[in-house]
């Protein structure tokens, strides 16, 4: 396994050993020892997410706030341009974001730990998105920062008009959203 640094630190993007021949591939999506050491310390996966979205879906930037969520993101069929936004005070990068591209072809994955926003907008037809949460989903503790706010300034592709969740549209710019310490 290769691991990359993105702009964000701790953010990670994670590229599988892939064996590959005639009959088609193999590689470990997940491996916890692996991981645990790629990131440099112990996590536990309490939950795992699906979601199937069809082209210019956009889906954040969500984060839970008082049970915060470390995201190891996957796409099993499309692709995705995903995104991280650090939510984190203290943090010399608060407000900044990273991105990449998450696709069934590549079969990259991101790390994205507790304290920062999670997005993805579908490129392709449709995209399966597969993630594990180090903690369970908890409707009270959600939040959600408008996905183009110009104070974080995530580079969005040009010319695409998102189609977006009530909740989604309601998201709150980065000033007024509650935040991590």
């Amino acid at each position: 396994m290769k691991v990359a640094a993105t702009a964000l630190p701790g953010v990670l993007v994670i590229e599988p050993t892939v064996h590959e021949d005639a009959r088609g591939f193999f590689f470990e999506s997940f491996n916890q020892r692996d991981f645990d050491a790629a990131i440099g310390r112990s996590v536990t996966f309490v939950q795992d997410n699906y979601s199937r979205s069809c082209k210019h879906v956009l889906r954040g930037l969500h984060y839970q706030i008082g049970r915060p969520q470390g995201k190891l993101v996957r796409v099993t069929a499309g692709e995705v341009l995903d995104v991280a936004v650090d939510l984190r005070r203290s943090s010399p990068t608060f407000g900044k974001s990273a991105h990449t591209i998450l696709s069934a072809d590549a079969k990259k994955q991101l790390w994205i730990p507790e304290g920062f926003a999670h997005a993805f907008l579908v490129l392709s037809e449709t995209a399966d998105v597969l993630y594990k949460a180090t903690d369970y989903y908890a409707p009270d503790e959600e939040r959600c920062v408008i996905w183009n706010d110009a104070d974080i300034g995530v580079e969005w592709p040009r010319g695409v008009a998102p189609i977006l969740s009530p909740k989604d549209r309601a998201g709150v710019a980065l000033r007024a959203a509650e935040v991590f310490a």
